[in-house]
C-alpha cells in the first residue's frame, strides 16, 4: 500500500515539474470556431408547406378527387378545341332539315340532344366550365375581402365598432333578396351573378376571421412583437394569417360549391343566366321540366352528376387540406 502511494506521488511530481517548464501559450490554446459548422449544427430542414402536402398526400381519397377535379377542369377548357367536338349552342338538323330533338345517348351524340337539338355532351362541359368560373371567382373575391376585413376588424381595436355596425346592417339583409334584386336591376350575366354573390358573401368569412383573430391577438408572441415595434402589417402577415391557413382554405373550398348552388337556385326561379349561356343551373332547370318522362330523364341526370361530383369533391378536398395544414397535425 505504501509502495503504491510512493509511485503516485512520484508521478504527480513529474507532471508538476513538466507543467512548470511550459509557458502559458503552451498550456492553453483557443478552440477554433467555424461559422459554417455552427450553422449546420442548428439547421432544420422543416418546411411548413412541404409537411402540409406530405400529410395531404396520405389521404388517398382526397388526392384521387383532387386529380379528378384537375382533369375535369383541364378538360372543360380544352374540350372545345378537340377535333370533332360540337358547339354547345349549335342546333343540329337531320337530312330533311328537322331538328334532332331529344335523341337518346348514343354513338353520334354521347349524352344525347336536348329539346331543340343541341348536343348535351358539349353543353354539360360548357356548363361545368361556366359554373366553375363563377365558383372560383366568387371564392377568390370572398377570400380577399373577407380576410382583409376580418383581420382589420379583429386586430385594429378602433375599427371594431365601425365594422360591427356594417356587419349588423348587411347581415340582416338575406342574401337571397340581394341576389334576386340585383338579377332584376342588372343585365343577367356571369359578372352580375359574381357581383351579387360577393356583395354580402364576404361577411361570413370576415366574421369568422375576426373571431379567430380575437383569440390569438393578445398572445405572448404578438405582445412581444408590438413591444419590439414590429409594424402592424407585418404582425398581420407573419403572426396572424399563417395561424389561420387551415380554416381559410376550408372556407374557400366550400365557397366554390356554394356559389354554384346559388347559381342553380337563381336559374331555378328564372333569374339566372340566359339560356344562351350554358351552365349547370340552366341544364338542371331544363332537365327538371322533363322528369315526368322516363325517356328524357337523361337530360337531368348528366348535369346533376356533374354538379354532384364537383360539390362532393371540393367538400372532401377542402376538409382534407384543412386537416393537413393544421399545425397540430405536423410532426
Amino acid at each position: 500500500m505504501a509502495l503504491r502511494h510512493q509511485k503516485t506521488a512520484a508521478v504527480e511530481d513529474s507532471i508538476n515539474q513538466s507543467l512548470k517548464n511550459l509557458s502559458d501559450d503552451e498550456l492553453f490554446t483557443f478552440s477554433g470556431f467555424d461559422e459554417a459548422a455552427a450553422e449546420r449544427s442548428g439547421y432544420s430542414d422543416y418546411s411548413y408547406w412541404r409537411s402540409t402536402f406530405q400529410v395531404f398526400l396520405k389521404n388517398k381519397v382526397a388526392l384521387s378527387l383532387l386529380i379528378l377535379m384537375g382533369v375535369i377542369l383541364l378538360f372543360t377548357f380544352i374540350q372545345p378545341m378537340i377535333p370533332g367536338q360540337r358547339s354547345a349552342t349549335e342546333i343540329f338538323n337531320d337530312a330533311s332539315g328537322m331538328q334532332l330533338r331529344n335523341l337518346q345517348p348514343g354513338g353520334e351524340f354521347w349524352f344525347g340532344t336536348n329539346s331543340i337539338g343541341q348536343d348535351l355532351w358539349s353543353r354539360v362541359w360548357s356548363g361545368t366550365r361556366t359554373s366553375l368560373l363563377i365558383g372560383f371567382a366568387v371564392a377568390l373575391s370572398e377570400a380577399v375581402l373577407g380576410i382583409l376585413m376580418g383581420v382589420l376588424w379583429g386586430y385594429v381595436r378602433k375599427l371594431d365598432r365601425l365594422f360591427t355596425e356594417i356587419y349588423n346592417v348587411l347581415d340582416n339583409i338575406p342574401q337571397t333578396v340581394v341576389l334576386i334584386l340585383f338579377s332584376y336591376i342588372m343585365r343577367p350575366s356571369i359578372s352580375t351573378l359574381v357581383f351579387a354573390m360577393c356583395l354580402t358573401g364576404w361577411l361570413d368569412m370576415a366574421r369568422f376571421i375576426r373571431n379567430q383573430i380575437l383569440i390569438i391577438r393578445d398572445r405572448d408572441y404578438n405582445l412581444a412583437s408590438r413591444c419590439l415595434g414590429t409594424p402592424t402589417r407585418r404582425i398581420m402577415l407573419k403572426n396572424l394569417l399563417p395561424y389561420l391557413v387551415s380554416v381559410i382554405m376550408l372556407r374557400m373550398a366550400l365557397a366554390i360549391p356554394a356559389a354554384i348552388g346559388n347559381e342553380v337556385f337563381l336559374t331555378y326561379i328564372g333569374l339566372g343566366l340566359p339560356v344562351s349561356i350554358p351552365s349547370l343551373g340552366n341544364l338542371i332547370n331544363e332537365g327538371r321540366v322533363l322528369m315526368t318522362s322516363a325517356a328524357l330523364r337523361y337530360q337531368l341526370f348528366f348535369p346533376a352528376i356533374a354538379l354532384s361530383v364537383v360539390t362532393i369533391s371540393f367538400y372532401i378536398i377542402g376538409n382534407a387540406f384543412a386537416d393537413a395544414s393544421d399545425p397540430k397535425n405536423h410532426v
